[in-house]
């Protein structure tokens, strides 16, 4: 398994109201040099978290421990920008495992699907209704129901649907990427490949 399996989440929330985040400030290119997937989380934001001198900036969301969970709710149009799948890395290996947007980039929406990350889309009326009950209380709960489709807010029963392809939400609910997609279909593959003519 690649990847924590995504059934039912049940989670506060961090909430990012600010529009058109890009993948440069998910994770600065001078970050980049590693290939493994591991330690992206300790520089998510990383210039938005910290100040030059690497003391934390109190008045961002991710340094403020009023705010917690495994749920990221961004403003419209996140993850714009540059195509590196090390801002969905960043992302996962920080302990998120869903984003909630009005406007997702479709490279990034892709990028965080393939890493296990679901990402939601929204109505921008429930965006704002989801801000509005975690500013209101932000130990507020959202459930997300991948084989349903729906998200919901649990203080309200307010719920929404949402979009995913067939392919991806069989990956995320089994735990796969591609390859892991692939090695479960081994015995079908070569059962296939015996009835082909070398």
């Amino acid at each position: 398994m690649a990847y924590d399996k995504f059934t039912i989440l049940r989670s506060s929330a961090v909430p990012m109201p600010i529009e058109n985040v890009d993948t440069d400030q998910i994770i600065p290119a001078r970050f980049l040099k590693a290939t493994e997937r591991k330690g992206f989380g300790d520089n998510l934001f990383r210039d938005w978290r910290y100040n030059n001198d690497n003391s934390p900036k109190a008045d961002f969301v991710l340094n403020d421990p009023t705010y917690s969970g495994k749920i990221l709710v961004g403003g419209k149009n996140f993850g714009s920008g540059s195509s590196r799948e090390h801002a969905a890395w960043a992302i996962y290996d920080y302990g998120f495992r869903c984003v909630v947007s009005s406007f997702f980039a479709d490279i990034f929406q892709a990028n965080s699907i393939n890493v296990g990350i679901l990402p939601v889309r929204v109505s921008p009326e429930f965006l704002e209704k989801i801000f509005a009950a975690i500013e209101a209380d932000p130990k507020t709960e959202l459930e997300v129901n991948l084989p349903a489709q729906t998200i919901t807010l649990l203080a309200t029963g307010e719920s929404e649907s949402f979009a995913i392809n067939e392919y991806k939400k069989h990956n995320l609910t089994n735990g796969y990427d591609d390859i892991d997609y692939l090695l479960s279909m081994k015995e079908e593959i070569g059962a296939f490949a015996e009835t082909r003519p070398f």
